[in-house]
């Protein structure tokens, strides 16, 4: 259920802005990820090698295709189309697992240099002499990187996940109900599973029971959370606590994985657009700080 292609090195596999319908697996070579392919300020973003995967969140979404990928050198990959996806994962189930974690290290990434932004954006924001060496230095990346996305500042829309939420409301597996005030998990515990909530509400906390007790969002039916635990081998990084009685929520386990594609296809293509969505909104978070640090910058 897939289709192996080859391209020669300086061959643009797709362009930004094309309408995408199939992701691709690398099997052999290298392919260089480009913002702004051909224009004054185009900048490379990434390499990826053997076995990584690009295009996938443009299967897993209706959504252009945010760079170029261009091969780096002689490339073989395996191309997989939107209608071929459930065909390869019940061929390939470790695939799903291995794009779920894909994302989740996108994720991760994003997330930790989305950090360090903030801080900078900080500094910048309380600099006297925006103009200065010492400032410029730190910040020459962002102006870059805002530069090379200007275009793709674009709020992603919630309405494919509204759609496969409603989908998914008919599909539960093995439920676990808890009363009000039960703590699903702690903040800084390691546990490999994500959940999703089917009844009741869940408060997201950071510094749970501390006088610095902070609630970061509440979560309703039908919801995510617990995902990066399960994907990027993350400890915790707050405390999820059932709000109402009979909150009931399923676990879902990386070794589950395929028997849940078989019983509920559905319910893997609403995980891989959670996080796509995810990823999508922390690009958007990401490129609006490089915009303001651009904006600051030139004022």
């Amino acid at each position: 259920m897939s289709t192996e292609r080859r391209f020669s090195k300086g061959e643009v596999i797709f362009k930004q802005g094309d309408e995408g319908n199939s992701f691709f697996k690398i099997l052999d070579g290298s392919v260089e990820v480009i913002a702004n392919y051909g224009q004054e300020d185009e900048r490379e973003l990434t390499v990826l090698n053997k076995n990584d995967i690009f295009g996938e969140m443009a299967v897993i979404e209706t959504y252009p295709r945010s760079s170029t990928i261009v091969a780096k050198d002689d490339v073989l990959t395996v191309e997989i189309t939107s209608k071929e996806l459930n065909g390869y994962f019940s061929e390939n189930p470790d695939m799903i697992f291995e794009i779920m974690k894909h994302l989740g290290k996108r994720l991760k990434e994003l997330t930790a240099d989305y950090d360090v932004l903030a801080s900078v954006l900080k500094e910048v924001r309380a600099a006297q002499d925006k103009k200065s060496e010492s400032i410029f230095s730190k910040i020459k990346k962002y102006i870059d990187f805002y530069s090379s996305g200007k275009n793709n500042i674009n709020k992603p829309s919630v309405e494919s996940l509204r759609e496969a939420s409603e989908s998914l409301k008919d599909h539960k597996g093995k439920i676990e109900t808890y009363n009000k005030g039960t703590v699903i998990f702690k903040e800084g515990e390691t546990a490999k599973c994500m959940y999703i909530v089917y009844g009741g509400q869940v408060g997201i906390y950071k510094n749970y029971g501390d006088p610095k007790q902070v609630k970061l969002t509440e979560l309703f039916p039908v919801s995510f959370f617990g995902e990066m635990g399960m994907i990027a081998d993350e400890a915790r990084s707050a405390t999820a606590v059932a709000e109402m009685d009979e909150t009931f929520v399923e676990i879902i386990r990386p070794e589950g994985l395929e028997e849940m594609f078989r019983e509920s296809p559905v319910k893997i293509e609403m995980i891989l657009k959670h996080l796509s969505y995810r990823l999508r909104m922390l690009t958007y978070d990401y490129l609006n700080a490089c915009k303001e640090i651009n904006d600051l910058y030139n004022s």
